[in-house]
């Protein structure tokens, strides 16, 4: 029945992963709601109407958002400026739903109709070069949008989880490999770096078991 409400809870929330709320994203804040650790009114994108919807589901009265977590206003899209633009890559590794492009020293660009207002693009960037606009075309934001973001933060977290486990791999083979080259070319100090080698793989094995669910 928890997991449940909790999905029900993430089904009613805008999905801008935006931490306005205080969590890390739309669905640890179900979570903390379903588990009675969090108050509805936390979410300044939903605004009144997800507040309203919350407080059907739960059970609990209404009640205005909370100033703390911010002033709900209309969708602004992230704009980089590109005569500013660097290609750092640090707004598109900030994305949580994959609504910028680019490459490394190459300008970049938000994807307008997949930003969610988020604004977690701004604080990472070295160059100040990227401010949020009122689109009145893109400024509607309704469950349909909201559950396709969801669904491009998870294929993100996904194909980072890969990348990230594709790079672990690619280090244990290295390690091994050097490992192999000691014992093929002996020499004074070869026990020594035998010694370094083996364990940051033995360290490097215990971090991919502990991750593996």
């Amino acid at each position: 029945m928890h997991e449940q409400l909790v999905h029900q809870i993430d089904d009613l929330l805008p999905q801008t992963q935006c931490t306005q709320c205080g969590f890390e994203g739309c669905l640890p804040y179900a979570k903390a709601l379903a588990s009675g650790e969090a108050d509805l009114n936390r979410c300044p994108p939903g605004g009144e109407s997800t507040i309203v919807a919350l407080a059907a589901l739960l059970n609990l009265p209404e009640k205005p958002v909370d100033p703390s977590c911010g002033t709900t206003i209309e969708r602004h899209i992230a704009s980089i400026h590109p005569q500013h633009c660097i290609g750092c890559t640090l707004c598109i590794k900030a994305c949580p739903v994959d609504a910028i492009v680019g490459s490394s020293k190459r300008r970049h660009a938000v994807l307008a109709e997949l930003c969610t207002g988020c604004e977690l693009c701004i604080p990472p960037c070295p160059v100040d070069c990227i401010d949020m606009v009122f689109m009145p075309e893109f400024s509607a934001w309704d469950q349909t949008q909201a559950h396709a973001a969801r669904t491009r933060m998870q294929t993100r977290e996904i194909r980072l989880e890969r990348q990230k486990e594709e790079q672990a791999e690619r280090l244990e083979a290295k390690a091994i490999h050097k490992l192999d080259e000691l014992d093929d070319t002996p020499s004074p100090d070869a026990a020594a770096k035998k010694a370094v080698v083996q364990a940051a793989l033995a360290r490097a094995r215990a971090r991919r078991q502990a991750q593996t669910p």
